[in-house]
């Protein structure tokens, strides 16, 4: 099991990321150009979504505005992308991810990384990558649960670069610190927003919010 604080310290850009653990999900993005940056996470009825802070800075909101959280009868679905209203509308996790592919923004082609938590503390994680030859790799992980303090990790990319590296492997095994401690361990240039839900208790850290 790694450290997730020492993970993210010692990567100033793993990009929009999400941890899922025994009653927990971490949910943050990240940006490096202003139409990115300029993001808060506002609440919805049935979860968040993501808001531009100063709207006369919108400059493509197609890939940057979207429902990261919203819940699904008794579950609850965080992706990095408006997959997540794909999968609700379908009503089944893998369905709805079995509809969507990596996102069109060449030369990155990032990943649109998504979690189901079930009522009865197993949950699923997919990752739909780009490949060589143009087609999408379909990932997914199931698991029965986890043990208290573990958390499992992907992010849209393995850090920094031009274009980007996607994530590879299976989901990293981690330890599962507080809201605050993953918040301050973000790099502080690129951080933008950080959901948590904790045992039901959600708690939002926005940049440009002063947090």
């Amino acid at each position: 099991m790694k450290d997730l604080i020492e993970l993210l310290e010692n990567n100033p850009y793993p990009g929009r990321g999400i941890v899922v653990g025994q009653g927990v999900v971490y949910y943050w993005i990240m940006g490096r150009s202003q139409n990115s940056r300029n993001r808060v996470f506002v609440r919805t009825e049935d979860g968040i979504r993501t808001e531009a802070h100063d709207p006369a800075l919108v400059e493509d909101p197609s890939l940057i505005i979207y429902h990261p959280v919203r819940t699904m009868g008794d579950d609850l679905v965080v992706t990095n992308g408006d997959q997540t209203d794909t999968i609700v509308e379908a009503q089944d996790f893998r369905a709805g991810c079995m509809q969507r592919e990596f996102e069109p923004d060449a030369p990155n082609f990032t990943p649109r990384s998504s979690t189901v938590l079930h009522a009865d503390g197993s949950f699923e994680l997919s990752i739909l990558k780009h490949q060589d030859n143009g087609r999408c790799l379909r990932e997914f992980f199931c698991y029965e649960g986890a043990d208290e303090g573990v958390g499992y990790f992907l992010s849209t990319y393995d850090g920094d670069g031009n274009p980007l590296p996607t994530f590879t492997g299976e989901p990293v095994e981690v330890t599962l610190p507080s809201p605050r401690e993953v918040w301050d361990a973000l790099n502080a240039d690129n951080k933008i927003s950080l959901y948590c839900n904790v045992a039901g208790e959600v708690s939002i850290f926005n940049k440009h919010l002063g947090d």
